[in-house]
């Protein structure tokens, strides 16, 4: 099978040759696997899921099937680097360099209050010229032969509260606060134009996602889940249907988000990501056995200690017992639950890529 067979298989509640293998890294990951491999390091896209399409070259030579592609930064609004060092985005959020990460400094609406404070707000357009650039030079180079993923992930929740502040945007949401619909509803309709214009430009899968979880459970309880985001991700289901009606729709959430997992398949779900396998309740013979037949299942390989801090054979074998539960029948991507980390050493991520191409 080619890497695009594979993958279609798989999301197609298929048995494939073995299960298709996606990889997204942080930069220094990458620079560390290039000089092994010895081969060019290219520089991170200037886009907000950054990891999730970038090194594609080094990812394609080492094996995955799947690449990800995504909207990027506008060419006239790129990220630039502030005379203080600090870091600020199309978005108007100002990042500050904290070792190997960046992390909030500024949340250009922690002042909002109003509607008018939204109304007023300068987003990004998501149709600005050069936005889709990127995007259609990765699809005409790989779709022939891999499988395309057009990334949306962060959607109304994080890139809310990425512009409000966390304590603010939480603490707003059980409050009611006036502009928050407003909020919420701007960027859902961003996305909304991403979403459609990828899915117009031949993805195989379009993957949303917001972080509705923790270690051990829900962020929120399931009133406010259910009475603000489910209305809204349906919707947005829906509307990206009707570009294509077979489009294959994943959602990203870190964390335990067992109680939800029954409203997602409602509301058309098809692809589970990343089952971090060290939350609670995220088993994945239960996943399995429970949702199998109504989910294909995206991720299930730890980073917080397998891949890090295993030997190359425990974490061959464990690779392998997952992919003998999750993939049985098909319905598996094969992982890790996020990009892997700057603390994983090579041969750890070596080991995983061997046991993902030869499982059996």
């Amino acid at each position: 099978m080619t890497s695009r067979e594979r993958t279609l298989s798989a999301i197609n509640h298929r048995e494939p040759d073995t299960p298709p293998i996606y990889v997204s890294l942080t930069p220094q990951v990458a620079k560390k696997l290039c000089e092994l491999l010895e081969i060019p390091y290219e520089e991170p896209i200037d886009a907000m899921e950054s990891a999730r399409i970038s090194h594609m070259g080094l990812l394609t030579t080492m094996g995955v099937d799947i690449i990800a592609t995504a909207p990027t930064a506008a060419p006239d609004c790129p990220t630039v680097t502030l005379t203080d060092g600090r870091i600020k985005n199309e978005w108007g959020m100002i990042f500050r360099e904290v070792g190997l990460y960046t992390e909030f400094a500024e949340y250009p609406l922690a002042h909002a209050t109003t509607a008018k404070d939204i109304q007023d707000y300068p987003f990004p357009d998501p149709n600005a010229p050069g936005r889709f650039d990127t995007a259609a030079k990765m699809i005409n180079t790989y779709s022939d032969k891999y499988a395309v993923i057009g990334d949306v992930e962060t959607m109304f929740y994080e890139m809310s509260w990425y512009l409000t502040g966390y304590e603010k945007f939480l603490t707003d949401l059980l409050l009611e606060a006036e502009y928050l619909p407003f909020l919420m509803d701007r960027i859902m309709n961003y996305i909304i134009i991403a979403g459609k214009k990828l899915i117009e430009m031949g993805i195989d899968i379009l993957w949303c996602g917001d972080d509705f979880g923790t270690q051990h459970g829900m962020i929120m309880d399931l009133d406010t889940w259910r009475r603000v985001f489910k209305p809204r991700i349906k919707y947005m289901f829906e509307e990206f249907r009707k570009v294509r009606s077979d489009i294959k729709i994943a959602w990203h959430s870190c964390g335990s988000i067992l109680p939800i997992i029954p409203d997602f398949i409602e509301i058309g779900l098809d692809i589970l990501n990343p089952i971090q396998p060290l939350a609670a309740g995220m088993d994945p013979a239960f996943l399995k056995n429970t949702y199998g037949n109504d989910l294909v299942f995206f991720g299930g390989i730890d980073i917080q200690q397998l891949l890090p801090f295993a030997t190359p054979q425990i974490i061959r074998d464990e690779v392998r017992r997952r992919i003998e539960i999750l993939g049985k029948n098909g319905g598996f991507i094969v992982a890790p639950a996020h990009n892997i980390q700057p603390d994983t050493p090579v041969e750890n991520i070596i080991a995983f890529l061997e046991a993902a191409k030869n499982p059996y």
